[in-house]
């Protein structure tokens, strides 16, 4: 059951938390993100929400300490993938899993409300209107920035204020990681921002047919990404096939740090 909003937001010191790999994953599945994010107002102070998967923890060693801060201080940090939870399983840590593609769907079908706005940062231009399309009670605002956003702090900045100007409830960041993780953190490092933001990648592309996701018995097997190779592979071959192994020597790395104490 989703919460009503308004109610009063658990703080993400009251949730449970399992570290792995250097983050500290909070205890919810998308039932009970959705009731968090449910809590919350166009006028709370801004909270917001990232979904590391397998491809966000190989590169997270990589990162700036800026970057790594972006994820690390989130208001909520979930389990994006049906890998990664299976995976620490292997290395002994339970994650509970909320797609980001899930979360996004749901917000825009049953969590928001009549009049709510929702400021979409990326995408394709034609999304507003199409979001708009398919979601009449809504308001769809829509910031297009620029690529390059990573090495931009200009472009950074214009997007948070264009995110002010929308005054949305819910604000989707959808410009790729770790930009949109950035922008995320630097918003509420700027404190102009109120609301709820979601880091979603490419959860919008799916919610308005631009991609089509992996059929449901698909990503119960763990093998979203299998589909998305077949679907895209000059794009995701990669992602899937040179990058993400790199996450088997980082669990054993940190496995063996774990036993050493």
């Amino acid at each position: 059951m989703i919460a009503m909003e308004g109610q009063d937001t658990p703080g993400p010191g009251t949730l449970a938390k399992t570290e792995f790999l250097g983050l500290e994953f909070d205890g919810l599945d998308t039932a009970g993100a959705l009731d968090w994010i449910a809590r919350r107002s166009a006028e709370s102070p801004l909270a917001y929400v990232v979904t590391p998967n397998v491809d966000h923890m190989v590169r997270l060693p990589r990162l700036g300490r800026d970057l790594r801060r972006a994820y690390e201080e989130a208001d909520l940090l979930l389990c994006d993938s049906q890998v990664l939870a299976r995976l620490g399983r292997l290395a002994g840590v339970q994650l509970k899993v909320a797609p980001g593609s899930d979360l996004t769907k749901t917000l825009f079908e049953s969590l928001l409300e009549e009049g709510d706005t929702v400021c979409l940062v990326g995408g394709k231009e034609s999304y507003a209107s199409r979001l708009g399309e398919l979601y009449p009670r809504l308001t769809i605002v829509q910031h297009v920035p620029p690529m390059g956003l990573l090495h931009d702090p200009a472009a950074r900045s214009a997007a948070i204020g264009a995110i002010e100007a929308a005054r949305a409830r819910v604000t989707l960041l959808a410009v790729g990681s770790p930009q949109q993780e950035l922008i995320a953190f630097e918003m509420q490092r700027a404190g102009r921002v109120r609301g709820t933001a979601l880091c979603v990648g490419a959860s919008v592309d799916f919610l308005v047919g631009q991609e089509k996701r992996a059929p449901r018995w698909v990503q119960k097997a763990s093998m979203e990404w299998a589909w998305r190779l077949a679907s895209n592979p000059r794009r995701m071959a990669k992602r899937y096939l040179v990058d993400c192994p790199a996450i088997f020597p980082l669990i054993w790395d940190w496995a063996r740090r774990r036993r050493q104490g």
